[in-house]
């Protein structure tokens, strides 16, 4: 089973799948980069150890590595918004705290619905919104249509990275028994460097949105876990491949 993605997120995954009797393959097929506008992002945190935010918002765990990379400082007056359960604990693990994660849909779009329900939402908020590169304004155009002053700041980019040809033949010839799609950007590497997946393969989408995403790109999708998560998606992994 092909994970494409490394570090310690690639390694918890493996060591998920081989607990399941799985083989995975790690091949990183994105990886990140720092912002191409260092200076807006520097200014950003630095506003945000001042306290001129209400609210931090951090849609993944690679925007924690930025906030730890950059020693970041969230004063107490400044609540902070983590997209889903993975996030929150890379925060926790890095010494920040998450004051609120979504609880049904772990995606800005569940980040939205539930955001109108807390205490604050009645009155603007100033809001510093971390995101990749690619992201898409789906929180930053939310969160504005409900009268908030956010202040959008690229944090990191995502490039794609090429994987062996080893990987691509093993692929091509229908050797692996699933390929793990994580996100949107890895669903199109997963398309520009595999092209049709061949229909042995299963292909599994850790979410809705990332499985549509995966469809936007031509890209065929076979499973998608009920909940985002890797445990929820290697469950419903685990589940198929042994039906």
């Amino acid at each position: 089973m092909l994970v494409p993605r490394g570090g310690a997120w690639g390694d918890s995954v493996a060591a998920m799948l081989r607990a399941q009797g799985a083989a995975p393959v790690i091949a990183p097929m994105i990886n990140f980069a720092a912002s191409d506008d260092a200076a807006a992002l520097e200014s950003a945190l630095r506003q945000l150890a001042d306290g001129a935010f209400d609210w931090l918002t951090v849609t993944s765990a690679t925007t924690v590595d930025v906030l730890a990379s950059h020693r970041a400082v969230v004063p107490e007056r400044t609540r902070i918004a983590a997209v889903g359960e993975t996030t929150a604990a890379a925060l926790a693990a890095a010494g920040y705290r998450a004051d609120f994660v979504p609880t049904d849909d772990n995606s800005a779009s569940g980040m939205l619905r539930e955001w109108v329900e807390l205490p604050s939402s009645a009155e603007p908020q100033r809001i510093l919104a971390l995101r990749s590169s690619i992201a898409k304004p789906v929180l930053t155009a939310g969160l504005r249509r409900m009268g908030n002053e956010v202040e959008s700041v690229v944090a990191y980019r995502t490039v794609g990275l090429p994987v062996p040809e080893r990987i691509v033949q093993q692929v091509a010839d229908g050797g692996m028994q699933a390929i793990l799609v994580t996100s949107g950007s890895v669903a199109e590497q997963v398309h520009a460097q595999f092209g049709a997946v061949p229909e042995r393969t299963i292909v599994a989408c850790i979410g809705p949105t990332t499985a549509a995403d995966a469809r936007s790109f031509g890209l065929r999708v076979d499973l998608v876990a009920e909940t985002p998560g890797a445990q929820a998606l290697i469950g419903a992994l685990v589940e198929a491949s042994t039906a």
